[in-house]
């Protein structure tokens, strides 16, 4: 008998792994990446007070096209602003279990570009 796994329960539990590494904190909130089938979200979250602090998404934006690696580095390019806005200098990039590449990684960059350091 094949146990199937889906791709969601394998990102969930690389997602829960990285999470029992490091959490955010007041000094370092962590920088939280979602990718659903249409939209890309981030979070700036205190995992200490549990409270979102910063958050921004390809849907609040009003971008033409929400799923594609230019709306990733404009939700990246937001959040650092808003972060900035409110005083928040550095985070820890949660990337949410999935890998380091393609609208992940240009987030992260653009993040990193627009100030905010990881």
């Amino acid at each position: 008998m094949i146990n199937k796994v889906s791709r969601t329960s394998v990102r969930v539990n690389k997602h829960n792994k990285l999470r029992n590494k490091f959490s955010g904190t007041s000094d370092r909130p962590r920088l939280a990446v979602y990718r659903s089938n249409n939209h890309i979200y981030a979070q700036i979250i205190d995992d200490l007070k549990g409270h979102t602090l910063v958050a921004a998404s390809s849907k609040t934006l009003g971008l033409e096209k929400t799923n594609d690696v230019a709306a990733a580095k404009a939700v990246g390019e937001a959040v650092a602003k808003k972060a900035l806005e409110v005083g928040i200098e550095t985070v820890v990039y949660d990337r949410g279990g999935y890998v380091y590449h393609g609208k992940v990684q240009a987030l992260a960059d653009a993040a990193r570009e627009a100030g905010l350091k990881f």
